[in-house]
């Protein structure tokens, strides 16, 4: 199986989630994501910026809020996409996440972070409250953090995002492209229906109550016993061979 880079490619305007770009990242998410080859996503960027959020010019009074509406409704539906995907997502970033560019971290499966980068919610400091990164931060960092962050703007260091969790490795910069592609590689060897199974469920049962979230992965993990590949990875184990994946 292969992975697919998507880069953030537009450092002059400090890769802005512009609607074009949103689309765009729409698009590159969803391009032959049911093929049986395609294993993990990975989002970078270029330029010393990994996504500075919304392109403020977009969110000036010039256009109406029918035009602000549409910005904002395909950025959340660019964000909730990224966990709907059958395959995991990994954000590699080199330098600062600002606003919708930490929306964007916080919302993928795994993020590796080079020691420079930055996180940050400034959305308050330009009189724009960061309301719709805060959903993916809430989710990813405590909440006492979170608000602070949403409250002063201030940014978060590497090593503060990974002490909170809104990141899970921080790396050289030298060494960010070796460990993301050493995540990527451990991924490629397991199953891919087995991961696209086991993604969907852990998502859904996050949101649930203790009790419902035993009762849908109970019935989950029959159902992966179920699977062509869950059968092959329990013979595989007892006849001490590597497993063959069905695609």
């Amino acid at each position: 199986g292969f992975y697919r880079n998507i880069v953030l490619n537009n450092p002059r305007k400090r890769n802005a989630l512009s609607l074009a770009m949103l689309q765009s990242l729409r698009e590159d998410l969803l391009h032959d994501v049911k093929s049986k080859e395609l294993r993990v996503i990975i989002i970078s960027a270029e330029g010393p910026v990994f996504c500075s959020g919304h392109d403020l010019k977009e969110l000036s009074s010039e256009d109406d809020v029918k035009y602000h509406s549409q910005v904002f409704e395909i950025c959340a539906e660019v964000m909730t996409l990224i966990q709907k995907l059958p395959v995991p997502v990994i954000a590699k970033v080199n330098g600062l996440a600002t606003a919708a560019g930490c929306q964007l971290v916080a919302s993928c499966d795994i993020a590796v972070a080079s020691e420079k980068s930055q996180f940050a919610t400034p959305g308050v400091n330009i009189g724009l409250f960061c309301s719709t990164p805060a959903v993916a931060l809430g989710r990813s960092l405590p909440r006492k953090v979170a608000l602070e962050m949403l409250f002063t703007g201030e940014p978060l260091s590497a090593q503060e995002a990974l002490m909170h969790g809104l990141i899970s490795k921080v790396v050289p910069e030298d060494k960010l492209e070796e460990e993301t592609m050493k995540i990527s590689r451990k991924i490629c060897e397991s199953s891919k229906s087995v991961l696209a199974l086991g993604k969907a469920t852990f998502y859904r049962q996050m949101s649930q109550d203790l009790d419902t979230a035993y009762k849908t992965t109970t019935q989950v993990m029959a159902d992966n016993l179920n699977l062509r590949d869950g059968q092959e990875g329990i013979e595989a184990f007892i006849q001490k061979r590597k497993p063959v994946w069905s695609h």
